[in-house]
């Protein structure tokens, strides 16, 4: 059994839906389970409408019912349209509503959200049935998905581990195509729950991890996970193999391909994920597990996040004092702040925050017990390689960096080992992105020491 999950651009209409069809006929064999996100800009589409509702007490859902409707007639698919009306009759009562009471809570937010699934699952189902192949759609608590009533971002409960394989498995075993609807689950009152970012890849990986599944295949519109992004780096190329935790850094420091918390079912059972663009279905893609391949560059890939806010906080309470730390941290706390990157030295805290947060409330708490300064415009670049030639990656990261006449302002390595991360000018990123590239991938490489020990020593550092 493998578990297959399209994205939106792999779904987003009628073309696409026949694309999509003919990479899972060709793995029949191998008896998939499909995941399947809502068509195109369905959810943005959705958005808007109860934006529209809410504020202008207006009602339409005139492109969302075009493009399902015109896709069943491109399909062919006339008499499955008695699947796709009564729901769209039911978002316009909810939009309704909607308009009529103005309110749009976080609940009823998931509960419109969740129609772009609904919708594209039972599409494909049609479709897969008309080709022959006995299809079924299922919205994701018909098989056993089961969350926390944390909206908009809820996590999935332990007991659906258990219900999972209960509902799903015996779908497969008699030659069903199960089509589940990936990023909404049920809570325990029945409510439906988005699983928040990254939900649709969280929803087929764990289905994947309690099913036992050979793999999951994360289908998307690019080959894989790529050196760098291609917008920066025009030749960056597919990286074949990473590490769960390699993935994770790379997804967590600016990567678009999976989000972090997508992978943690099959970090717990070992379950392999291969990215795919069901574009280019040739393209060998991208393999996660466990362990990689065997390295012969130091590096996997370099990615760079813009808009970072670099805080220095100083204080002389630091020196051989405890206590200092946890009352920095406990002030981001207290005001919802998340921290990305962190250095300290002896009297001194250096860390990164995503831009949109308003620091002016934090700044002024934490100028009671320490000088601070906000600079904004930073970005980070986070190079994820080779623990083992973590030294060498350093020395030729800048040295690069000197070439260009970029100084770095702040460099953390992180607990994990595999990544490097540093901090430059927004306006620089990109050039310093470019040029590594061209020296941990476009040059002739120094090949992998025969002894190296692994690295020893602290986790952070600071310039």
């Amino acid at each position: 059994m493998i578990v297959m999950k399209f994205g939106g651009t792999s779904v987003a209409g009628a073309g696409r839906i026949r694309r999509m069809a003919e990479i899972v006929k060709a793995r029949l064999e191998r008896r998939p389970v499909l995941v399947l996100s809502a068509m195109g800009d369905t959810t943005d589409q959705l958005l808007e409408a109860g934006g529209l509702a809410y504020h202008e007490a207006r009602v339409s859902i005139a492109g969302i019912e075009e493009l399902h409707l015109e896709t069943l007639k491109n399909l062919g698919l006339e008499a499955a349209r008695g699947e796709i009306v009564p729901l769209l009759d039911e978002l316009k009562s909810l939009l309704t509503g909607i308009s009529q009471i103005r309110e749009l809570s976080r609940r009823t937010r998931d509960y419109l959200l969740s129609f772009g699934e609904r919708l594209s699952v039972r599409i494909a189902a049609a479709f897969f049935n008309s080709l022959g192949i006995r299809a079924g759609a299922f919205d994701s608590w018909q098989t056993g998905f089961v969350s926390d009533s944390n909206h908009n971002a809820a996590e999935i409960a332990g007991e659906s581990w258990k219900l999972i394989p209960e509902k799903i498995l015996p779908l497969v075993e008699a030659g069903m195509l199960p089509v589940i609807t990936g990023f909404i689950a049920h809570d325990a009152e029945g409510v439906i729950t988005t699983l928040g970012r990254g939900g649709s890849d969280l929803s087929a990986t764990m289905i994947a991890a309690a099913c036992g599944a050979e793999e999951v295949q994360i289908w998307k519109d690019v080959d894989g996970i790529l050196t760098a992004d291609p917008r920066i780096v025009k030749n960056a190329k597919a990286v074949e193999t990473v590490t769960y935790e390699e993935a994770a850094e790379l997804a967590y420091f600016g990567a678009q391909v999976l989000h972090p918390r997508a992978m943690q079912p099959c970090m717990k059972t070992g379950t392999p994920v291969l990215v795919k663009n069901s574009y280019n279905p040739e393209a060998p893609g991208t393999r996660i597990a466990a362990s990689p391949a065997k390295r012969t560059l130091p590096v996997r890939a370099i990615t760079s996040r813009k808009n970072i806010t670099l805080v220095d906080i100083v204080s002389t309470r630091m020196l051989g004092q405890y206590g200092f730390l946890a009352e920095v941290f406990s002030s981001f706390a207290r005001h919802r702040i998340s921290v990305d990157m962190v250095a300290t030295s002896e009297v001194s805290v250096s860390l990164t925050l995503d831009t949109v947060h308003d620091l002016s409330a934090l700044k002024e708490e934490l100028s009671r017990i320490a000088s601070v300064e906000l600079r904004d415009g930073k970005a980070i670049v986070t190079i994820v390689g080779n623990v083992k030639r973590s030294s060498e990656i350093l020395a030729r990261a800048f040295r690069t960096c000197e070439f260009l006449g970029v100084p770095v302002q702040m460099v953390s390595q992180g607990a994990s080992k595999v990544n490097i991360s540093f901090i430059v000018d927004d306006t620089e990123a990109e050039e310093v992105v470019r040029a590594l590239h061209i020296d941990f991938f476009d040059r002739l490489e120094i090949p992998e020491p025969v002894d190296s020990g692994e690295i020893s020593g602290g986790g952070d550092h600071t310039t």
